[in-house]
């Protein structure tokens, strides 16, 4: 008996549809809230290959949305613990593991192997660049998003007259306008149901069954249960906003800092360290600096070290940086930034000489 019998029965599905699955290609991009769950019914469905790109690694307070991850996965890599897991599982399908965040250095090559995309990321310069890159490559992309109690799932680029992202947000927005989960929260059913939506999407688009959700947004609200569309037209104006060739894409700037502030005062910076439990606040100044500042729950890594090694801070979720007067820190935590996109990086307003650093305040 094989264990796709009960979808093979079904009427419209059949042993064509199962074997559409098996010949498809499908890259998820994040394998957080959203990513785990749409993993998990895509390689139980039985496509034949899942590729799995995420460069962080797992922290406790990942734990009640990832669901594939467990305490004994803390601080090891998301997307070769979820290869791993899911191998164990679903022997019979190939699982691409790509360690790394996506950017638009590598967006392109990587892409260009999949018949679909389904982006789990959780920031708007991943999802402006997925979007850029799918509509390059004539993808079709599934995206989720979750604020609070409330999520979102469309698929772009696929159908007659398909729109993108940019016809339904043409403009970025700005920092300070969308908090993210580490300041508003989120139950893990949310992101467990819009994963699951996203995943039901990909098959119905791989294997031709159904309606797929082209041209409209399926906005669900947790707590009243309540499911409700609103259709979106592509927009000919915003075409100009895509990049018109892969070089083009290869130069533009997806940078784009959304959610928490990059910069943030002393008073939340503690309160933060103390609070959340994935979070680290670092004193980036060199090890001769004066004023001499030393205590327990800040840790100590010169930007000299930390230019180098990068890794030194991945595994934090939230990383706020602190130099002398905080115009270091606001450099080092762009490139963090940069490097991390998928984390929150902040540098401490005015620096260790702000009256309301520790070192003022302890000397009053």
């Amino acid at each position: 008996m094989s264990r796709f019998e009960r979808q093979t029965i079904l009427p419209g599905f059949g042993q064509e549809g199962q074997q559409k699955l098996k010949a498809a290609r499908v890259l998820v991009v994040g394998a957080g809230g959203l990513g785990c769950p749409a993993l998990l019914h895509l390689a139980a469905a039985g496509v034949g290959t899942l590729g799995i790109a995420d460069g962080d690694n797992i922290s406790e307070s990942n734990l009640n949305r990832q669901t594939l991850f467990g305490h004994q996965h803390i601080g090891k890599h998301k997307a070769e613990t979820a290869g791993e897991l899911l191998k164990e599982k679903y022997p019979d399908v190939n699982f691409n593991v790509i360690s790394e965040f996506l950017n638009n250095s590598n967006a392109i090559e990587i892409l260009r192997d999949y018949d679909l995309v389904l982006d789990g990321s959780d920031n708007f310069g991943t999802r402006y660049m997925m979007n850029d890159a799918c509509v390059l490559l004539d993808k079709p992309l599934v995206m989720g998003a979750i604020y609070q109690y409330e999520g979102q799932v469309t698929v772009f680029n696929y159908g007659e007259n398909p729109v993108n992202y940019r016809d339904m947000y043409p403009n970025a927005p700005q920092p300070h306008e969308v908090p993210n989960c580490s300041e508003t929260g989120v139950l893990g059913v949310l992101p467990g149901l819009i994963g699951t939506l996203q995943a039901t999407e990909a098959i119905k688009i791989i294997s031709g069954i159904g309606k797929v959700l082209t041209n409209k947004v399926l906005f669900y609200n947790l707590k009243t249960s309540g499911f409700f569309e609103v259709a979106v037209a592509p927009n000919s104006d915003l075409k100009k906003e895509l990049p018109a060739s892969e070089e083009v894409f290869r130069s533009k700037d997806y940078n784009i800092t959304c959610g928490l502030s990059e910069s943030i005062d002393w008073k939340k910076a503690l309160d933060w360290k103390h609070s959340l439990k994935s979070c680290v606040l670092v004193d980036i100044r060199e090890l001769e600096e004066e004023p001499v500042f030393e205590r327990v729950d800040i840790s100590k890594i010169p930007m000299s070290v930390l230019n180098q090694d990068q890794d030194k801070v991945r595994s934090f979720e939230n990383i706020i940086l602190f130099c002398k007067s905080g115009k270091r820190s606001e450099h080092m935590a762009a490139e963090l930034k940069k490097q991390f996109p998928e984390k929150k990086v902040f540098s401490v307003d005015g620096g260790i000489m702000h009256p309301a650093s520790p070192v003022n305040s302890e000397e009053k």
